[in-house]
C-alpha cells in the first residue's frame, strides 16, 4: 500500500512538472498583441543603438586615418625640403621649446604671494623682531623673499643702505627671470633664416637643373620652387610658435618684476613704522 501511494504521489509530481512546462513554453511562444509590440519595439531599439555604435566606431576610425594621414604628410613634406635645412630648424624648435618650457617652470615658481608674504614679515617684526622676519623670508621661495632678506639683512645700517640693498639685489634676481630669453629669441631669428637661406640654395639647385637641360620645363621649375619653400614655411611656423611662448615669458617676467618693485617699497614702509 505504501509502495503504491509513493508511486502515485511520484507519477502525480511528474505530470504536474510536465504540465507546468509545457504551459510555460506556450505562454512564451503565444504573446498577446501589446508583449510582441513590446518586444518589436525592443528589437528596434537594440537595433538603433547598434547602429549608433557603429557610427561611433566609424568616426573613430575615420579620426585615426585623418591623424595618420596628417603625419604622413607631415613627414613627407619633411623629406621633400631636404633633411640638412629642415633637421637644423627642426633642432631651433626643439631647444626653443625645451628652454622656454624651463623658463615657465621657474617663472612659476618664482611667483609669490606678496601680500601674505608682507603680513607674515609684519607680524614677525612685531613679534620677534628683525630675526623672526629673517627666518620668515629663509623659509619662503621666490625672488621677492629673497630681497626682504637682503633688506632685513642691512635694517640696522640704516633705511637708505636698505633701499641700497634692495635695488642692487632687485637687479640680481631680475637678470635671473631673464635667463634664457635671449637664447629664444635667437632661435625665434634664426628659424625663419635658415628657411630662407634653404629657399635660395633650392632656387639656385632649382636654376641649376635647367641649366643643364638646355630647356625650361615647368616640372622643373615647379619642382624646385615647392622643395625650396617648403623651408621657408617651416622655419616659419616654428618661429611662430616660439614667439607665442617668449611673450607670454616676457609678459610673466614684467608682472613678477612689478611685483617686486612694489613688495619692495612697502617692505620699506614697515621697516620705517617699526623703528
Amino acid at each position: 500500500m505504501k509502495k503504491r501511494f509513493t508511486l502515485l504521489a511520484l507519477i502525480a509530481f511528474l505530470s504536474l512538472g510536465t504540465f507546468s512546462v509545457f504551459a510555460q513554453n506556450n505562454s512564451e511562444n503565444i504573446l498577446p498583441e501589446e508583449e510582441v509590440t513590446e518586444v518589436d519595439t525592443a528589437t528596434e531599439t537594440t537595433e538603433e543603438e547598434k547602429t549608433k555604435k557603429n557610427k561611433k566606431e566609424e568616426s573613430k576610425i575615420e579620426d585615426e586615418k585623418k591623424e595618420n594621414d596628417f603625419h604622413q604628410i607631415i613627414k613627407q613634406k619633411f623629406m621633400e625640403g631636404g633633411p640638412a635645412f629642415m633637421g637644423i630648424v627642426l633642432l631651433c624648435l626643439i631647444l626653443g621649446l625645451a628652454l622656454a618650457i624651463e623658463r615657465i617652470i621657474y617663472l612659476n615658481m618664482a611667483t609669490t604671494n606678496s601680500k601674505k608674504l608682507l603680513n607674515k614679515v609684519n607680524d614677525a617684526l612685531k613679534s620677534g623682531g628683525i630675526d623672526a622676519a629673517k627666518e620668515v623670508c629663509r623659509n619662503t621661495r621666490g625672488p621677492v623673499a629673497s630681497i626682504f632678506y637682503q633688506g632685513l639683512d642691512r635694517s640696522d645700517e640704516g633705511i637708505e643702505q636698505v633701499e641700497k640693498s634692495i635695488v642692487a639685489y632687485g637687479g640680481v634676481q631680475m637678470g635671473l627671470l631673464e635667463k634664457g630669453l635671449s637664447w629664444i629669441s635667437l632661435f625665434i631669428a634664426l628659424a625663419p633664416m635658415l628657411g630662407f637661406m634653404g629657399t635660395v640654395i633650392g632656387m639656385i639647385g632649382a636654376f641649376d637643373a635647367i641649366e643643364a637641360a638646355g630647356d625650361i620645363s615647368p616640372s622643373l621649375v615647379a619642382g624646385g620652387i615647392k622643395v625650396a619653400l617648403l623651408t621657408t614655411v617651416f622655419g616659419l611656423i616654428v618661429a611662430m610658435i616660439l614667439q607665442v611662448f617668449y611673450n607670454y615669458l616676457i609678459s610673466k617676467v614684467d608682472s613678477i618684476v612689478n611685483d617686486m618693485e612694489d613688495a619692495s617699497i612697502k617692505l620699506v614702509d614697515i621697516l620705517v613704522n617699526n623703528k
